[in-house]
């Protein structure tokens, strides 16, 4: 998996048990699954469709837009306008009768005074009619969907900082790999699978921050609307027409405010550095196996041209030593003139070819010394620090589990 310069069959088969990449692969496509179950909630309760709980929308929809659709502002400022309109009139009203003007006017007064009244009424009654419903779908539909969230994540993490810890232990255990097991040449073969081992963790690294960045997006605007979810909503007229006061502090405020408390200090810093600085160890590899392949190909040149250079120094050769010898001594100097130089070319290209194979077979070596090394170093300091954001990680979501349970 990671070309010529890894191993031969005995570190491959090491490092395909790492499973350094794939156990992070479906991680999106379960945040997103569960994800998607919350917003079902939504749409059964009529409360705005277009909140974007999915995990992988990263929260499109404006915060300001999600927390005023989920909270019924609209409802609220339809109430504020109403109850100024009301006062308005109650004011007028009063004016009216410290005047003492007409009784027709005062008797018109006080019936759309009281129109107001009524359908102002009925406007609070609506609105809280609709927020005792967000409340009761947040308590009774998403709470407990994120409880599931939070344990689905506590197993996920607890799976995943064992799979790493084994990881961490066998990729230490590469230190006591021999060299001399490893390929002496990298093929062509050997040369893609790095290429592509070198796209897989570049890949890695921009999902690893794609997944920590749509965690804290998610968790910070469901706060965002729970604190305009919480906002106290009474009548200031005489009349207590709102209903009794909500609770204030319901079992999901202290579970998202911890949780968004925890995802801010989570120390994904060091896991991305990591995965960062493997991809460029990577990068290094496939840099000089592309230098190792074009020696290669020099090497197979040269030596073509050695055979072209030989084969007609010998057609040369046999076309003019099998005749008969002349009998002018000039003309067979002049042969042998061409014969000498002739030999001179085809010894020029065999050093030369001496020395590019001498090339090749000196930068092969440095190519598997300095790959081997490299990942020596890289492997265990890559899941040292996988183990420890996948244990922080575990650390977290069971602290959130615990909160969730004592709520329950």
């Amino acid at each position: 998996m990671l070309s010529s310069v890894t191993c031969q069959r005995t570190l491959g088969s090491k490092l395909q048990k790492l499973r350094f990449v794939s156990l992070w692969d479906g991680t999106d496509y379960k945040m997103s699954r569960i994800a998607k179950n919350l917003n079902n909630y939504i749409g059964h309760a009529l409360i705005y469709k277009s909140l974007p709980l999915n995990m992988e929308l990263a929260i499109s929809v404006p915060v300001c837009k999600l927390g005023a659709r989920i909270n019924g502002i609209p409802l609220y400022k339809a109430g504020e306008v109403m109850k100024f309109e009301y006062q308005r009139k109650v004011n007028s009203l009063n004016k009216l009768k410290k005047r003492a003007s007409n009784p027709d006017a005062v008797e018109k007064a006080k019936g759309a005074e009281s129109h107001l009244h009524t359908r102002y009424i009925v406007d609070i009654q609506s609105m809280d009619s609709t927020v005792s419903e967000i409340n009761r779908l947040r308590d009774e539909q998403l709470y407990p969907k994120l409880v599931q969230l939070v344990n689905g994540m506590t197993n996920m993490w607890d799976t995943m900082r064992d799979h790493h810890e084994a990881q961490l232990t066998i990729s230490q255990a590469l230190k006591y790999f021999d060299i001399s097991q490893c390929p002496k040449e990298t093929t062509e073969h050997h040369h893609s699978r790095t290429a592509q081992l070198h796209g897989v963790v570049h890949d890695w690294h921009v999902h690893f921050e794609s997944l920590v960045n749509k965690q804290k997006d998610y968790i910070k605007a469901l706060n965002f609307w729970l604190k305009l979810n919480l906002i106290p909503t009474e009548s200031s007229l005489k009349e207590k027409v709102s209903s009794p006061p909500r609770p204030q502090n319901p079992p999901i405020q202290r579970l998202l405010i911890t949780w968004q408390d925890h995802l801010e200090k989570i120390p994904d810093e060091l896991a991305k550095s990591a995965i960062s600085n493997f991809a460029t160890v990577i990068d290094t590899i496939m840099r000089q196996q592309e230098e190792e392949l074009k020696l290669r190909e020099k090497c197979e040149e040269t030596s073509k041209e050695l055979s072209r250079k030989t084969r007609a120094l010998e057609e040369w050769y046999h076309k003019h030593k099998e005749r008969t010898i002349p009998d002018e001594g000039e003309t067979g100097t002049t042969e042998d003139t061409i014969l000498a130089e002739k030999q001179f070319a085809v010894e020029s290209v065999k050093k030369r070819l001496e020395e590019e194979q001498e090339a090749y077979q000196r930068h092969c070596l440095q190519v598997r010394e300095k790959s081997i090394a490299s990942l020596k170093n890289r492997l265990p300091e890559l899941f040292r620090a996988l183990y420890n954001f996948s244990l922080a990680c575990s650390e977290i979501y069971r602290d959130l589990s615990s909160i969730s349970q004592s709520r329950n």
